[in-house]
């Protein structure tokens, strides 16, 4: 069985496994840099949602 690229579903070649090409490596990096990919967490309520919007103290 042939794997295939998971971007665009070519076949996969070996040096850019498990992508077609550095295309779609590329792309894929991309994706996760922009936060096209998320990963489902818990949900932070108000409290920690406030501490995530101050500056941290660089002293």
């Amino acid at each position: 069985m042939t794997q295939r690229c998971p971007i665009c579903a070519a076949p996969a070649h070996p040096d850019h496994a498990p992508f077609c090409g550095r295309g779609c490596k590329d792309r894929d990096l991309l994706r996760w840099l922009g936060e096209g990919y998320r990963l489902p967490g818990p949900a932070i309520d108000d409290e920690m949602q406030e501490g995530l919007d101050k500056p941290r103290d660089t002293a």
